[in-house]
């Protein structure tokens, strides 16, 4: 589970650590080697928004035993502190904020800090080559210009060993990352894509420092620290998609609760951490907690929000003796739970490892960049071994034939391939970030082209996770009014339908009084005229015949005279549901709806969004299975969800998507996540990321046809390793303005 949440987490602690601090926003903590162990830890306080909420976080803070100091950061909702474990906890800094109305968690570390580092490094040593490069090439200029003129041999030395000053640090500070690269390549005894890199740029700079030394008319400094900076350019935009990560995942306080009441045999409550509840602790559940165990409810009645778990939309109502599941919401009342699985045993953690599972499957898809550098890096080592030794056995000797070889490996190398993929995800991601797109996996793109079949889920997918009330006209307006008057008092999904029913046809009315509610029942209120019940059937109307309205839900109010009104709800599909279900047919998708909710809301969705293929009432597990199967028969699926229960398929499908209001773990999972109340987001991505595979196919095509011109001219000797970088630097440019087109080119999603 850690893993899971170590995954979901995203963005951690790098504030610190971009400041050449700790990492946590705090300086260093002064220590004598008597002075107390001092720990640092991360809260995050989503519930702060001025200055007066940070005050009054360090103040609770620093008043508890044990902590050294705290620090707010208002703009990341994040509390740094620095603490001592012998005398105080995290959860005791935890109950200390939420005394104070400011419920807080631990944040947990993970990958972001380390892949935001690698981003930095990049931009570094990219600035680095950047610079060396303009600097060493108007050197260059001048000794050109001084060859055509009157510049002296002294004063062209001179210039070529400033350039070896300024080339040869920066090409030992740029070049790491594909000398590292390489040495690994070798001494795995493999060949990557960065060992013809490190080879052409270590034989150029050593040619050329040789060349200085002797004080030879040319040298190529230029050409090494030019090819370094456009292949960082690549390089640093691959590993920008790489690291790319959702906002919505830089403060997740974690599915997962990070605390627990622990209930005492005598009665007395003491906060723990929820990874150390062991099966047969009795935990208290406040309404609004999410609870931290698996369990069986010992006492309390109250309504669980369980849609992340089960994808159904509607709360589940429980009492004594039902069983209940970590990362659930407890809507209703307070409930003593006896835990029955806790920490890595829960459903929870079983549905993270299966999208562990499911992720590694997926790992395993080798991108097309990768799958041309399989075959491209042996064939280069070759046509520049051939070129040396032809031209030495041919009596050129070996400066001329290294030269030249040298050469041959500078107009191969691979500036061009290694921007064909990155260029055109650039330009797709740009253009689909303006459409509320956000493309998160590098690979992404690629594998959304490649897809066939669309599998969607309902709830707050296909439909907006919002129920609305059917045939509102045919309710009498001052029954709907009173109604809507006692439903202003719940939270419950189906009365904010009744509300906003009501507001919708301009009935005037204000929330009731004396209602009280029972939870995982309904509300009442005592009025002069008698007892007004609105809830369940079996609530409301326990001793009449319960009206069937199909697919939908119902909510029964009955009045203080006993007349009783049955309101049905439907979860409304979005807007545009059925017309993209109707073009992704008609571009040839296989479209499929699979949910977790009831199989008559998810026959009734199925019906009138046109999918002719569904199944309804579906574990995560099923869900899994049935995406494997659908694999295993050859299909290639889109999985779009957004509940936790959807996080093992969006993992398990060849490619994914989840809205913006999706859970946060389903986010994180997914390749994909889109903006706004309709779906037409899916059909803009799907043409954009085949288009983007046409235009990287095209830039590769680019970067073939300009070797397959240059490569024979370099080893016949017409290319010097000066024209070898400027017409690499000219395919770079080619297969960069390709791929800039498709941010405003006109698209369409056709068989």
């Amino acid at each position: 589970m850690e893993a899971a949440l170590t995954q979901v987490a995203g963005s951690v602690q790098s504030t610190g650590a971009a400041n050449g601090g700790t990492g946590d926003g705090l300086p260093p903590v002064p220590r004598s080697p008597d002075a107390p162990l001092v720990e640092k830890t991360t809260l995050v306080a989503d519930t702060m928004y001025c200055g007066t909420c940070m005050i009054s976080i360090e103040d609770a803070l620093n008043a508890v035993p044990g902590i050294e100091r705290a620090r707010v950061n208002l703009t990341t909702k994040r509390v740094s502190v620095a603490y001592d474990p012998h005398r105080t906890s995290v959860e005791a800094m935890i109950d200390a904020l939420d005394k104070i109305g400011f419920p807080a968690a631990e944040l947990v570390e993970g990958r972001a800090s380390q892949t935001d580092a690698r981003d930095r490094d990049f931009l570094k040593r990219l600035g680095v080559a950047g610079f060396a490069a303009a600097n060493v090439m108007l050197l260059s200029v001048s000794v050109w210009a001084g060859l055509a003129s009157d510049m002296t041999e002294a004063v062209r030395g001179l210039f070529h060993w400033l350039s070896a000053l300024i080339a040869l640090p920066a090409i030992a500070y740029a070049g790491q990352p594909f000398f590292r690269s390489a040495r690994q390549a070798l001494k795995g005894r493999r060949l990557n894509m960065d060992v013809p890199i490190s080879l052409g740029v270590i034989l150029a700079s050593g040619m050329s420092l040789y060349q200085t030394i002797l004080g030879r008319e040319h040298v190529y400094f230029d050409a090494a620290i030019t090819l370094l900076f456009f292949l960082l350019i690549g390089r640093y935009l691959d590993q920008h998609m790489r690291t790319r990560a959702a906002g919505a995942a830089a403060n997740l306080l974690g599915l997962k609760a990070t605390s627990a009441v622990l209930l005492a045999k005598d009665g007395s409550t003491q906060r723990v951490s929820a990874r150390s509840l062991k099966p047969g602790d009795r935990v208290l559940i406040a309404a609004g907690e999410r609870i931290p165990a698996d369990g069986v409810i010992e006492s309390g009645i109250s309504e669980i929000e369980e849609s992340l778990i089960t994808g159904e939309s509607v709360p589940r109502a429980v009492e004594a003796g039902m069983q209940i599941y970590a990362g659930t919401i407890n809507g209703g009342g307070a409930l003593v739970v006896t835990a029955t699985a806790t920490d890595q045993n829960t459903l929870l953690a079983e549905i993270a490892r299966l999208v562990d599972v499911a992720e590694q499957g997926r790992g395993r898809y080798v991108r097309l960049a990768d799958r041309a550098a399989r075959i491209y890096a042996p064939a280069v080592h070759i046509l520049s071994a051939l070129t040396f030794a032809a031209w030495f056995l041919l009596g050129h000797g070996w400066e001329l034939a290294l030269t030249t070889a040298i050469a041959v490996l500078i107009i191969t190398c691979p500036c061009a391939l290694a921007l064909a993929v990155p260029a055109v995800q650039v330009a797709a991601t740009s253009r689909l970030m303006r459409r509320g797109v956000l493309v998160k996996a590098a690979d992404g793109l690629e594998r959304l082209a490649e897809t066939d079949t669309v599998v969607f889920d309902k709830t707050g997918t296909l439909s907006m996770c919002e129920p609305q009330l059917v045939d509102v006209e045919r309710h009498d307006r001052a029954v709907l009014g009173r109604a809507a008057a006692m439903a202003a008092c719940s939270r419950h999904p189906y009365s904010r339908a009744l509300v906003r029913a009501a507001e919708a046809q301009g009935i005037a009315f204000n929330p009731a009084q004396n209602v009280r509610e029972v939870p995982g029942r309904g509300l009442e209120a005592d009025t002069p005229q008698g007892l007004e019940l609105l809830g369940s059937p079996s609530f409301a109307d326990p001793g009449g015949a319960a009206q069937l309205f199909g697919a939908a839900s119902t909510l029964v109010y009955r009045a203080a005279d006993g007349g009783v009104v049955y309101f049905a709800f439907v979860d409304q599909l979005r807007t545009d549901a059925t017309s993209v279900v109707s073009q992704l047919q008609g571009a040839g998708f296989h479209v499929e709806l699979l949910s977790g909710d009831r199989p008559e809301a998810v026959t009734a969705a199925a019906e009138t969004a046109g999918i002719s293929t569904w199944r309804g009432g579906v574990s995560p597990a099923g869900k899994l299975e049935h995406i494997s199967a659908l694999a295993q028969s050859g299909r290639s699926v889109l999985m779009i969800g957004d509940g936790l229960n959807d996080a093992p398929a969006l993992a398990a499908g060849h490619a994914s998507m989840s809205p913006a209001s999706a859970a946060d773990i389903s986010q994180t999972t997914a390749d994909a996540v889109f903006q706004g109340q309709g779906l037409a987001p899916v059909i803009e991505t799907l043409a954009v990321a085949r288009a983007a595979q046409r235009m990287a196919v095209q830039n590769f095509g680019i970067a073939i046809a300009y070797n397959i011109v240059f490569v024979p001219l370099a080893m016949t000797g017409y290319v010097t390793p000066l024209i070898a970088a400027i017409a690499m630097s000219a395919s770079s440019i080619a297969v960069t303005a390709n791929a800039i087109r498709l941010k405003t080119k006109r698209l369409e999603l056709a068989r």
